[in-house]
């Protein structure tokens, strides 16, 4: 039978018990694996149980610090809200931060598991919903605390100073930038290098990696038209902020189609469209809201400005009685993988899991406030760790299908093989960047 390159790559992920078989060049750090997996199984399974939404996170971030406490670390909570910051100094060298985001989605569970959960809790509104780790935060904190307690019990065979972040509100691209007006680099050693892991469907025990732009800048905007309402058999005694909308939404497509370099990605999407309550009644106001997406920094402000300039133009010529109310109400930097320190962490995680379980993905137009920390000047990466199980994901590329995605209610990683894969790529990638004894 002959072997596509595909399977080929899910057969070495296959190969081991737990599914990872590691290369020849494995640290010795990384055989105390094994001995402390079921712990972080079990860790895990509790994460996923008891998920808590952004700015929640409370019980979550007592767990981490509780576990790192007991491991040696000197820990400071609440910076930045529910954020943990651990440090663990030994001796001369390097900073290396490693993150790991702790807050869960209003997302209502549909896996089937045992462990599935059933939190539910009040968002910042009041309004109640379930709540589910749906993007793999429960798999990259318990790789950080795999990491910790392997990195912690061979202080041997490194030197330097781990500095170990657990963030609060990643889902609403708030908790990075929280943890840095806190002080983060200021009340603790600014890092000479950031590490993050960041789940993702391809197959459990691959990583993939991203030099350069890796994900986009989100700004999430919402414009508030203002018209005269009135009778709808009397329009002309009206100013209809439908039909308002109604041009802004098809001007808006013009930024991304006729004033943008066709070579630079964009999005500008308009998510919802909310006036009017009655089919004879023309409203007063109409709300839009949008997502705005892009890499480059001057992409995104000629995205943002050229928004404004159409919403304003646009209630002008309708002869609005006054300008259109606009709103950012939340922001993320595009992430940006340092090059350099890309291709070394690369070349040394595939001596440790084979060149063969490494690919260079594209970039994506989703967004991570990992990239803060670049942004205030530390090189910095995100590596993508595949969590589908081998079989399944081999079926569905062989059969064209989708699988359930981040946020998705059916979306359930590769447990073992992921964990596994998780704490081996955070190990090395810390080891490689610290000093050698």
């Amino acid at each position: 039978m002959k072997i596509s390159p595909l399977l080929s790559l899910l057969l070495i992920s296959l190969a081991a018990p737990g599914g990872l078989a590691l290369a020849a060049e494995t640290p010795p750090v990384l055989g105390g694996l094994d001995a402390i997996y079921p712990e972080l199984d079990a860790l895990y399974r509790d994460l996923h149980q008891t998920p808590e939404l952004s700015n929640q996170e409370a019980k979550t971030a007592a767990k981490l610090a509780d576990r790192l406490r007991k491991l040696g670390f000197q820990v400071t909570s609440k910076v930045g809200g529910h954020g943990v910051v651990a440090l663990l100094r030994n001796g001369q060298g390097p900073t290396v931060m490693l993150r790991a985001d702790m807050d869960a989605l209003p997302v209502e569970e549909k896996t089937g598991l045992p462990y599935a959960s059933k939190q539910k809790a009040k968002d910042a509104a009041g309004a109640t919903h379930p709540v589910m780790h749906a993007c793999g935060h429960d798999v990259h904190m318990t790789s950080l605390l795999g990491t910790a307690t392997l990195l912690a019990r061979s202080k041997d065979r490194w030197r330097g100073t781990l500095l170990l972040v657990g963030q609060p509100a990643e889902e609403v691209g708030a908790g990075a930038r929280q943890m840095l007006q806190d002080g983060l680099f200021k009340r603790f050693p600014k890092p000479d290098f950031a590490v993050a892991l960041h789940v993702n469907t391809a197959a459990a025990g691959t990583v993939e990696f991203t030099p350069g732009y890796a994900m986009a800048s989100v700004d999430s905007v919402e414009i508030t038209l203002h018209g005269k309402g009135g009778h709808g058999a009397y329009p002309h005694t009206t100013v209809d902020p439908v039909v308002m909308a109604a041009r802004v939404v098809l001007s808006l497509q013009t930024l991304v189609s006729r004033e943008k370099n066709p070579l630079e990605p964009a999005v500008v999407t308009v998510g919802s469209i909310h006036g009017g309550a009655k089919h004879n009644i023309i409203p007063d106001d109409v709300k839009l809201h949008l997502s705005v997406r892009s890499y480059k920094p001057e992409v995104r402000k000629a995205l943002l400005d050229g928004i404004e300039r159409i919403a304003k133009a646009e209630a002008m010529a309708s002869g609005a009685p006054r300008p259109p109310d606009i709103a950012i109400t939340e922001g993320t930097p595009s992430t940006f993988n340092d090059p350099a320190l890309t291709k070394r962490l690369v070349g040394a995680v595939s001596r440790v899991l084979g060149e063969k379980n490494l690919q260079e993905a594209p970039p994506v137009m989703g967004g991570e406030d990992f990239s803060e920390y670049g942004r205030a000047g530390v090189p910095a990466v995100m590596l993508w760790l595949g969590s589908t199980e081998p079989r399944q994901y081999a079926q569905a590329m062989s059969a064209g299908t989708a699988l359930p995605s981040m946020h998705s209610p059916l979306f359930a990683p590769d447990r073992e093989r992921t964990l596994r894969t998780g704490v081996t790529t955070l190990t090395t990638a810390a080891l490689e960047l610290l000093d050698k004894p």
